[in-house]
């Protein structure tokens, strides 16, 4: 999938372009990205969030999300986080065990390397960010026999599908519409995000006050684990850790909530409303 040069600007070009044109286009938005991204506390080793995914008041499973580090991609230095997607037992025609694992640039605003398994089916998928090549490598197995490989030719950097959530983390309080480079399902794609910077109370059953967030809305331009395409909204934490609160996304189902129910991060907790 592709999109027009006008989307493509509202993100960072990454490869070299002649030096007056990466002066022109490069230095303010880097400047002000270095702004919102330096006062972040997104990546902390360790933390860990669990939430339940439910559609019309009926559960249909849980996501934990599993930062583990900083670790090594490529031989360069990366994040790796993790995320464990699974369905709840007893749900008729979904049964879903997935796990994805990612390992991420520091800045999390970009991947190094990807690999999910599921573990119904047997499928194993892994995807190689060689930025010194500019190419995406991706390769599929189904019982450790190799099914599918694939190299795309990019000249930006990319997200995957769990590093987008804490780019999206990163890029919070930026206040303007970002086109972020992603690839899904062996697919490159765009991520819409209007970040309006609006800070407004969400409730969640986990928490006994209203959260302060900061709201934004979006377009998925893929398809993703449980059906996740199309339009989506996002509650997170109005704080440097920019938690994910709530979230209303569009499944095969239809539209679904996805909802913070425990959490571990040293010295956090979701900040209050004022009144």
């Amino acid at each position: 999938m592709g999109c027009g040069a006008t989307h493509a600007d509202r993100y960072l070009d990454v490869f070299p372009l002649s030096p007056l044109t990466m002066v022109m286009r490069l230095v303010t938005p880097l400047l002000a990205l270095a702004t919102i991204v330096g006062r972040a506390q997104v990546l902390v080793p360790g933390e860990e969030l669990i939430y339940r995914v439910s559609y019309i008041g009926i559960e249909l499973g849980t996501i934990r999300l599993v930062n583990e580090g900083r670790q090594e991609a490529l031989g360069k230095p990366a994040v790796k986080c993790k995320a464990l997607i699974d369905s709840r037992p007893g749900i008729p025609f979904l049964s879903l065990h997935v796990v994805y694992e990612s390992w991420m640039e520091p800045t999390a605003l970009a991947s190094l390397q990807f690999v999910a398994q599921n573990k119904e089916s047997g499928e194993y998928t892994k995807y190689t960010f060689d930025y010194d090549q500019r190419r995406i490598s991706t390769a599929t197995w189904m019982d450790r026999q190799k099914t599918d490989e694939r190299t795309f030719h990019i000249t930006r950097k990319y997200v995957d599908g769990l590093t987008i959530l804490y780019a999206a983390r990163q890029l919070l309080y930026s206040k303007r519409t970002a086109w972020i480079p992603t690839i899904v399902r062996e697919d490159t794609a765009w991520t819409k995000i209007n970040f309006t910077g609006k800070v407004v109370p969400t409730t969640i059953d986990a928490v006994p006050y209203p959260v302060r967030t900061v709201y934004f809305d979006g377009e998925a331009n893929w398809t993703g684990v449980y059906g996740v395409t199309g339009y989506f909204e996002g509650w997170f934490s109005d704080d440097d850790a920019r938690i994910p609160i709530k979230a209303k996304m569009k499944l095969y189902l239809g539209s679904a909530d996805i909802e913070l129910i425990s959490w571990k991060r040293p010295g956090w907790s979701p900040p209050a409303a004022k009144e």
